[in-house]
């Protein structure tokens, strides 16, 4: 009796002794949690992965991450009773011992899975009995702490597969330049055989070794089980890899953005589309290459309807240093050129100062001293507003924006949150419409995305976490004018060697051939090119047309993204012959005093009413029809031409007095011009 009480103490205090070493020496399963952080795309996939702070690429790697048959192949050839031990297989154990006492040394280890993650976790230095003691001790610690499938991920993200690689998606990537969700049966096996010697059997650098390690697996008979009968044979005759693969570095300037932002998170996401991300990294840097020395491409895609940005190349080559390839240019503020012409010629359109058939002078100049040229230093004379546009002429830009007035289009691009850089001091003047001042090319594709809206503005969002924004307000434009100018944009002629692809584009040049830009958009996505020196040094030759519109057309077509059919014309919205224009939209010209075609001793037309910025009832229903809003104006010569949003209202009339039927709620602009061109506006509000 004495004896069983005794022996039952002992018992319990062991049982004890033994929970205690187990709370007090547990095993270091947290200090195993540090994994590679990752950049992702809008759909998971990687864009780029950071080594670790012992410079192993250990990406975490779930069950679900992994090809189903290569974890059955696993647990066949490592740990067939992996699902019913409680950490140490008995069994392989006293197989194990068989075979030390006969041999005299240690044959086969008798690792279970959960004993092999001990041993990734808490490495050993030498392989002795006394260490296959701890390992099992350890594994029993993990199966008491962690479920089956978290033990298996453990191992599937900490294996070694050679060099600096651990984990089952880092060695697919490195081998086979793909994640495991697929792999085949040789690939599988290939993964399976080399945690064992991961160093000794390195495909890229043993492969007769890795090829028998291999085959060993597939002939083990449970693994040939899973796999099917002569699919070992078939898979045995496959090649392995010869060579180690770098891992994704895509997107890099972003991927580091969304690090500075977050040192401290393990997986992040982003906006970019991968599939339009590689493409446009390759087109940058093979364009590159082409331009010449030194010289770097950046690019921003964005989808026009919700401000994602699904594509962004902060410079040709991120890696290579003569191109200063680590500044991101998508950033930088740098001259426009001619690219902020569109928004000039906008702004007249909604004004009602021009139509695209209004003949403008292109003739030299002089603006208070300010004396544009046009690019080839030549001058065209007569040209239509839209002929104008599409050659990007500067001496009608100069004359439409001395008309609307700098400042008004610097307040109508912050509507868009776009401020542009100007010279320490200045005021905005008309040099700012041929790029005197300075952008960022994402804001620039911010701009030309409410183009490709109709006017209605989309804040980008910056791919990582400032997440984009619908603006509900005012428009940039309103859509009549943007449908003139993207009606205008759509039919310049693609660069030399590019084909048609139903996109509206322009380019610009900055002054000594500094930046050369491209920016085109479809119904749905508009993409931005820069092409320049990362130290604003000048490159001869350098233009918008001929060095970064080609690159515009290429990246668009390699993107994937299909084309979308420009937005349709708004209500209002028509192509007019220049013989059919109002007198006073036939021709445009400005003096000193004002906008005139004839002498004029009359003041110029105004608004009476409705004033600007009124907001007017729709009024009230006599029947089915709307009751129509009175208009009145003072001033001007008869007789005179009303529009709304751009939409002539009726005959033009000597009567200073007219009537407007509203064709819904929401912003509408009214103007009224006078037989001598000069034009009136203002901007109500329709409830």
């Amino acid at each position: 009796m004495f004896a069983l009480v005794g022996g039952a103490v002992l018992c319990t205090v062991l049982l004890h002794g033994l929970d205690w070493a187990d709370r007090a020496y547990p095993p270091p399963i947290e200090k195993a949690k540090e994994v590679s952080r990752e950049v992702v795309d809008a759909d998971g996939r990687l864009l780029r992965a950071f080594a670790t702070s012992e410079g192993l690429w250990r990406l975490q790697t779930t069950a679900g991450d992994v090809d189903p048959q290569f974890v059955r192949m696993l647990i066949a050839y490592e740990d067939q009773r992996f699902y019913e031990h409680k950490g140490v297989d008995p069994l392989a154990l006293l197989r194990a011992a068989g075979q030390f006492v006969g041999n005299g040394r240690i044959v086969s280890g008798a690792s279970t899975l959960s004993m092999q993650v001990a041993r990734l976790i808490e490495p050993r230095e030498n392989r002795s009995v006394l260490a296959k003691i701890r390992q099992i001790a350890r594994a029993v610690q993990i199966e008491r702490r962690l479920t089956k499938a978290e033990i298996l991920d453990l191992y599937l993200t900490h294996a070694p597969y050679g060099g600096n690689l651990e984990g089952v998606r880092a060695a697919s990537l490195a081998y086979f330049g793909k994640e495991p969700r697929r792999l085949s049966v040789a690939e599988s096996a290939l993964l399976v055989a080399l945690p064992q010697l991961p160093e000794r059997r390195r495909p890229d650098r043993f492969p007769k070794e890795a090829e028998a390690a291999r085959s060993r697996v597939l002939a083990r008979l449970a693994v040939s089980t899973i796999i099917g009968e002569g699919e070992a044979e078939r898979a045995s005759a496959e090649g392995v890899p010869g060579r180690r693969l770098q891992l994704p570095t895509l997107a890099p300037h972003l991927s580091e953005l969304a690090m500075r932002k977050d040192p401290g998170r393990q997986r992040h996401e982003t906006t970019i589309k991968r599939d339009i991300q590689q493409a446009l990294e390759t087109v940058a840097r093979e364009a590159a290459a082409r331009l010449g020395e030194k010289l770097s491409v950046a690019m921003v895609m964005a989808d026009a309807r919700t401000g994602a940005i699904v594509g962004e190349v902060g410079s040709a080559d991120y890696f290579d240093a003569s191109r200063s390839g680590w500044i991101d240019m998508t950033r930088q503020v740098r001259s426009p050129g001619s690219a902020l012409k569109p928004f000039i010629y906008g702004l007249a359109f909604e004004e009602g100062l021009v139509a695209q058939e209004t003949i403008v002078e292109d003739r030299p100049a002089d603006f208070f001293g300010y004396r544009p040229r046009n690019f080839d230093m030549s001058y065209q004379g007569d040209v239509s507003v839209r002929e104008a546009l599409q050659l990007s002429l500067n001496v009608p830009a100069v004359r439409l924006l001395d008309a609307v007035g700098p400042t008004r289009l610097m307040v109508r691009l912050r509507r868009a949150d776009v401020r542009l850089a100007l010279p320490a001091g200045e005021a905005p003047g008309l040099a700012i419409g041929l790029g005197g001042a300075g952008i960022k090319l994402r804001d620039l594709v911010q701009l030309y995305a409410a183009l490709a809206n109709q006017g209605s503005i989309v804040r980008l969002g910056d791919g990582v976490e400032a997440a984009p924004q619908i603006v509900v307000g005012d428009p940039l434009l309103d859509p009549v004018a943007a449908w003139n100018v993207s009606d205008v944009l759509s039919a310049v002629l693609p660069p030399r060697g590019s084909r048609r692809l139903g996109i509206a584009y322009k380019t610009g040049t900055s002054y000594g051939y500094r930046d050369a830009w491209s920016v085109g958009y479809d119904g749905r996505h508009v993409l931005g090119v820069w092409v320049g020196r990362a130290d604003n040094a000048a490159v001869p030759g350098l233009t918008g047309y001929g060095s970064a519109a080609p690159i515009l057309f290429e990246a668009f077509s390699k993107s994937g993204v299909a084309i979308t059919p420009l937005p349709k014309a708004p209500p209002g919205a028509v192509r007019i012959a220049q013989s059919e224009l109002p007198v006073g939209l036939r021709r445009f010209s400005r003096t000193d005093s004002g906008l005139v075609s004839a002498s004029a001793r009359e003041p110029a037309p105004q608004i009476v009413y409705p004033p600007e910025g009124a907001h007017v009832e729709l009024g009230a229903r006599s029947g089915s029809a709307i009751t129509p809003l009175a208009l009145k104006l003072q001033g001007g010569r008869a007789p005179f031409r009303w529009l709304a949003n751009g939409r002539m209202l009726a005959e033009s009339s000597r009567r200073r007095t007219a009537e407007w039927v509203p064709d819904g709620a929401g912003y509408s602009t009214l103007t009224v011009i006078d037989a001598v061109g000069r034009a009136a506006s203002v901007r109500v509000f329709v409830e």
